[in-house]
This record gives structure tokens, sequence and C-alpha cells, in this order.
């Protein structure tokens, strides 16, 4: 059984692994990132960034803890990504919302990244019968009882 270092240090890098996967799927598959999309990067960029440095450091449950709450914005956003799906016509395209995260540091300095250009209904691909917020939500998900696993048990 993996201690709670060795986990945060998985946790990273599968972290770092999807915002890889999207990339890939934004620069070679031409799947344009919408909004939420971007969320869902910064927040995965958030739980791998907090568990990388809690487990180098050792500050295992305050690391748990910040990358917990990444964990769970990123399973607030995706579930709004899934609503939108869902109900067609509900589009959070082209609105303030892309405006602003277009404008913030990281999108201009790296907009290969974190710039958002596609519509949130248009995420309707599939990769082994899930669409990309779906398999976002199910990596959320594992990367949420993961860390509540950490903070759970007792630490080595």
């Amino acid at each position: 059984m993996p201690n709670s270092r060795n986990l945060l240090y998985l946790i990273a890098a599968v972290s770092f692994a999807l915002i890889g996967a999207a990339l890939y799927l934004q620069h070679v598959q031409d799947m344009l990132p919408c909004p939420l999309c971007v969320i869902q990067r910064y927040l995965f960029l958030a739980v791998g960034v907090c568990a990388l440095v809690g487990a180098a450091s050792g500050k295992i449950r305050a690391a748990a803890g910040l990358a917990l709450i990444g964990a769970l914005g990123g399973l607030g956003v995706v579930g709004k990504h899934l609503y939108v799906l869902a109900h067609p016509g509900f589009s959070c395209g082209i609105d303030p919302m892309e405006t602003a995260l277009n404008k913030i540091p990281t999108a201009t300095m790296m907009p290969w990244v974190f710039r958002a250009d596609g519509l949130c209904e248009n995420a309707q691909g599939t990769l082994l019968g899930l669409s990309i917020p779906q398999w976002s939500a199910v990596w959320f998900t594992i990367l949420t009882l993961s860390l509540v696993w950490v903070l759970a048990r007792r630490t080595r």
C-alpha cells in the first residue's frame, strides 16, 4: 500500500498528465477548449501543484486539503459543463466568462494552454465511449476520493 507522500506524487503526475492530454486534444486533434474546459485545466493544475509541493515538502495534510479544494472545485465546474451538454441551447459560448478568462495573465502569456476559444456545447466527441467532460468528471472524482483517503489515513 503506497504511503501518503507517494500517493501525492502520483496525484500530481496524473493531474499534469491530464493537462498534457488536454493539450494533445487541442493541438493535435483540433478540439478547441471552451471557458469551462480552461477552468478545469486551472483546477487540474492547482491539484497537481498542491500535491507536488506537499509531497516534496512533507506537508502532507495541508497540501492534500488544498488539493482537495481544487478537486471539489473541478467537480463543480465539470458538473456545470455536463449540464450544458445535457441542455442544448444553454451555452457558455462567447460571453463575459470567456473574455475574462482570456485576459488573465496566464492566458495572455501562454495562450496555447489557457486560451478559451471553443463552445461548451460542442464537446460532443467521445473517447472510449465518454465525452471529454465526462472523462474530466471521472478523473476529478478519482482525485477527490484519493485526496480524501490521504486526509483520512494516518500519515506515515
